[in-house]
């Protein structure tokens, strides 16, 4: 709907007010800041001054107050550095909401701007402003603190602002889906995630407002926005549960590229970034038995290097029967574990067979058994030395050397190979562990040992949800017991060759009081390039969101350097982002030998971060990023395969404007 001048202008009127308002706010917060920082250092002085003469109820009463003003100004902190972010582009989107006669202009924006209680911007995550993700104009409601309240939405308009300056206004009829969502999606991509908290969809914003559901389990086709759905769901939670901060948080990515691809969003949205760490992290943090653990990207390199012994063996080991084989095994041990004789200690200590192997068995069963045998030395030592526990660790050596079965994790987990409870035999190395061996380690030794629990966390977020199988989550579920949890995937996008969900709905099973949610348009690729990624799998259900003119896919037959070259200097006329995928890092070397002397291209592993514009990068890693320009890499003598079919389909979905794939077939 074209926007008359006066309107317009109007408009125009209202931003500047609104830009005037913050600016006069940060310059009058960071003046309370200042004269707030003075009174605290002399607070604290007075206190210390003063301390000798004051008794431990007045001490209390001064130390709370002082942490109160901290608090109070770490908070006038966080809002002005919040204000400077948003002082060039206050809002981005207005809604205009009739309630029992009375129309008022609800204007939405990363943080609200207030002046006394006249709210002239709205936070998109306060319960009024989901209206603008959730309905067209006419009939609406939203649950307010105080109960549900109805109205009409009539009018729906959006804004480009750049600088404080107004650009561009869209008044839109329908949920947010044409002309600015056009817009945004024409942009060129960067080298880091962008939030979309002005063009989220209505089946976005029912997984990020969502606080029903304990835990959230999303399956998303490529490009339906399941990572920038994720990270406004913890902004919005951060926003709207009491005493949740971005500490009590933690995202699970599959390796540190995505980590930093994805760290500027939450600062974007005003938010401090949470905890981010892989699966292997959480291995080589509760892991020390081993010198050296594989990471994932490895693991899955090994594979299509063809660096395996035994896929069976692998396959066995990532799967769900191993863990009822795992668990009968140590449900065996415990069984059968006896101490042999009396424990005799430092001349005056005896404890009988019968006595040790009740307190082993009975008394304190409630303890993994590792921790079993702690107990009772510490138990039997504060008995014997009058509460003193220096002897307990001597003792416990000694219990230790009289039990039937050594108490040794690594010799454990060894021996169950060479069991009645592991379908394959296998020995494992003494210092390296294997990926596959080292989540099967973790599993065991949480049983025996108990698992490394921890209670400060309260959300995890797990991305990539396909790539971890039942066995992790279990250990994840386990040692984040009090989490509520949002998981989200696509099985279509599974990197793992051993393992593969039908559908991520499997999950419930582990995940009590959870919802399902999918989420089935694509807002990365052109409607060309989905065409061709859906044969790639023989799907049907994705949807194209892109209108604007899509290029054809281009094939090339053979490969050689000038073909690069060439490519790679037609891209760059319109793209800002380029990446080549190859199937493996292998792959990846070889074309980034080839193309290092006459392209600034950058070659990217596991760790690496981009900054550039031209990358060469494997399939397995470039899995949640996008690029405006993709050149799929075949090489002649390895194809990608049937059973890889699910890789080729990551890589080429990484695609938004332009894919070019050599040596595959059209």
């Amino acid at each position: 709907m074209k926007i008359e001048r006066e309107e317009f202008e109007r408009e125009r009127n209202y931003l500047n007010k609104t830009v005037s308002l913050i600016r006069k706010k940060i310059s009058s917060l960071g003046q309370e800041l200042y004269d707030d920082d003075e009174k605290v250092l002399e607070f604290k002085k007075f206190i210390w001054d003063s301390h000798t003469e004051m008794d431990p109820s007045e001490m209390r009463t001064m130390m709370a107050e002082s942490d109160l003003q901290v608090s109070i100004m770490q908070s006038k902190g966080n809002y002005l550095q919040k204000l400077f972010r948003v002082q060039n582009k206050p809002y981005f989107g207005m809604i205009r909401f009739k309630e029992d006669d009375e129309e008022s202009d609800i204007y939405i924006g990363i943080t609200h701007v207030e002046d006394n209680l006249d709210y002239y911007v709205h936070d998109w995550r306060s319960p009024i402003c989901s209206m603008f993700y959730d309905y067209e104009t006419g009939l609406a409601s939203y649950e307010a603190p105080g109960g549900r309240i109805e109205g009409e939405i009539t009018r729906k308009r959006q804004y480009i602002i750049e600088n404080g300056e107004l650009k561009n206004i869209f008044d839109n009829d329908l949920n947010i889906s044409d002309s600015l969502l056009q817009e945004v999606l024409a942009e060129e991509s960067s080298d880091k995630m962008k939030n979309i908290v002005n063009t989220i969809q209505e089946e976005q914003n029912k997984v990020i407002r969502n606080t029903e559901d304990k835990n959230l389990i999303v399956e998303g086709i490529a490009g339906s926005g399941k990572t920038s759905v994720a990270l406004h769901r913890i902004a919005f939670l951060l926003y709207r549960i009491p005493n949740l901060n971005s500490n009590n948080v933690v995202v699970f990515t599959p390796n540190k590229v995505f980590s930093e691809y994805i760290s500027n969003v939450l600062p974007e949205l005003g938010e401090d970034n949470t905890y981010s760490m892989t699966f292997y992290d959480l291995l080589c943090q509760n892991i020390n038995e081993y010198k050296n653990i594989e990471n994932f990207t490895d693991f899955i390199s090994r594979y299509y290097k063809k660096n395996i012994s035994s896929f069976d063996l692998i396959k066995y080991k990532q799967s769900d029967e191993i863990i009822n084989d795992l668990d009968n095994y140590v449900k065996d041990i415990i069984s059968n574990i006896r101490f042999t004789k009396n424990l005799e200690f430092d001349d005056f200590i005896e404890v009988s067979t019968e006595e040790l192997n009740n307190m082993l068995t009975h008394k304190y069963d409630r303890y993994p058994l590792f921790e079993r045998v702690t107990e009772i030395a510490k138990k039997i030592t504060e008995n014997n030395y009058n509460g003193n526990m220096k002897n307990y660790k001597s003792i416990e050596k000694v219990l230790k050397d009289n039990l039937n079965i050594k108490l040794d994790l690594k010799d454990i987990f060894n021996n169950f190979f060479n069991s009645k409870y592991s379908k394959y035999n296998d020995n494992i190395k003494d210092n390296y562990l294997y990926y596959e061996d080292a989540c099967l380690f973790l599993y065991l030794k949480s049983l025996l040992v108990g698992f490394n629990t921890n209670h400060i966390i309260k959300e995890v977020v797990i991305d990539e949800a396909q790539d971890y199988n039942k066995l992790q989550y279990l250990i994840i579920k386990r040692t984040f017991k009090t989490s509520n949890y949002t998981i989200l995937g696509d099985t279509n996008q599974t990197i793992n060759p051993y393992y593969k969900y039908d559908s991520l709905e499997e999950l419930t099973s582990i995940f009590d009081s959870s919802k399902y949610i999918t989420l089935t348009k694509t807002y990365r690729s052109t409607y060309k390039i989905i065409e061709y990624t859906n044969k790639i799998l023989g799907l049907s259900h994705s949807t194209a969101i892109r209108n604007n003119k899509a290029s054809d896919i281009l094939f090339r037959k053979g490969c050689n350097k000038i073909d690069f070259i060439n490519d790679i200097t037609n891209l760059k006329s319109t793209s800002k982002s380029i990446a080549i995928i190859t199937k493996d890092d292998e792959e990846a070397e070889k074309i980034y030998n080839l193309l290092k002397e006459d392209t600034d291209i950058m070659l990217i592993d596991g760790y690496s971060h981009i900054k550039r514009d031209l990358v060469v990068v494997p399939s397995y890693i470039a899995k949640g990023l996008e690029f405006d320009s993709v050149i799929v890499y075949n090489d002649e003598n390895n194809k990608y395969k049937e059973n890889e079919k699910y890789l080729f389909y990551v890589a080429c979905t990484r695609a938004q404007h332009n894919l070019i794939i050599y040596n595959g077939e059209e």
